[in-house]
């Protein structure tokens, strides 16, 4: 673990769990999957247009395809559509909490599928952490009468389950190239679940002019940089530094809904926010 790979991970903590509060934004015009869409579709372009300037845009190696096709089906396509589906639902901080917290996934799968070895301090750091979490989703606030915002809350759970699994096997099956080298064919794999899903769903959905500046930002933006750093932090990074590491987002994501969208913020987001913050210090420490 080195201070590089740290710094990918912070990049990536703030572009995630900035963007939710902008995407909740967007669809007061937009239509939530075909926001998704216009998401992964400007990140294919962008990214592959990147690539391309550089002289580095390829086909990928038979090598490179099930990291290809983890991360575009589940922690791009899968995820994004989870997400945002909930997103009109639910608050962007509840969103951020709970589709960041991957934590509840990541480190029992390393443990059994990577065997990766965890040491007392990180399993403490873990629990703390996801104390931390517990406290920001304030479970008390659910309305568990209501099973649509019951619905979306388990559709996050299942999209940072998708996202760890992602994970797991761009680690178990490293790709042969840099994964930098491989976003626009992820992104446009995403495109496989989310357009035929955004068809059956919306059909008659779409993206109104006040959401055409949010949704360059994070397509050309959040989504290519973002999505670039999360995968190299899941991959480089031990399973529990980068799971601590990913629910900063959270509290960013909360934060920022608080001071842009007026969402609620009481004393659960400063004890959630305090207890993540030495989950981190402690899972880096060690």
């Amino acid at each position: 673990m080195n201070l590089r790979d740290l710094r990918v991970l912070a990049i990536g903590v703030l572009l995630f769990g900035g963007g939710w509060p902008i995407t909740k934004d967007a669809l007061r015009e937009a239509t939530p999957l075909w926001f998704a869409v216009s998401r992964a579709g400007l990140a294919a372009l962008g990214a592959a247009a990147l690539l391309l300037a550089l002289r580095r845009l390829s086909w990928p190696g038979r090598r490179d395809w099930p990291a290809v096709l983890a991360v575009g089906l589940l922690q791009l396509g899968s995820f994004f559509a989870l997400t945002h589906i909930a997103l009109a639902a639910l608050p962007s901080g509840r969103i951020a909490v709970l589709s960041n917290v991957t934590i509840y996934w990541l480190v029992p799968l390393s443990v059994l599928v990577l065997g990766e070895k965890v040491s007392a301090r990180r399993w403490v750091a873990a629990a703390i952490a996801l104390a931390g979490a517990a406290v920001l989703l304030g479970p008390w606030s659910i309305d568990w009468s209501s099973p649509g915002i019951v619905r979306a809350n388990g559709l996050l759970v299942l999209a940072a389950l998708l996202w760890s699994i992602s994970i797991i096997v761009t680690r178990r099956i490293p790709p042969a190239r840099p994964m930098m080298e491989l976003l626009p064919f992820c992104f446009a794999t995403a495109l496989l679940v989310l357009v035929p899903l955004a068809l059956l769903r919306e059909p008659s959905g779409g993206i109104g002019s006040h959401a055409f500046p949010h949704a360059a930002f994070v397509g050309l933006v959040a989504a290519p940089v973002g999505t670039w750093c999360v995968i190299e932090a899941g991959r480089r990074l031990p399973s529990t530094v980068a799971s601590v590491g990913f629910m900063l987002g959270p509290v960013l994501g909360v934060a920022t809904g608080a001071l842009w969208l007026g969402e609620a913020v009481g004393w659960d987001v400063w004890l959630g926010g305090a207890l993540i913050a030495v989950g981190v210090v402690a899972a880096v420490r060690g």
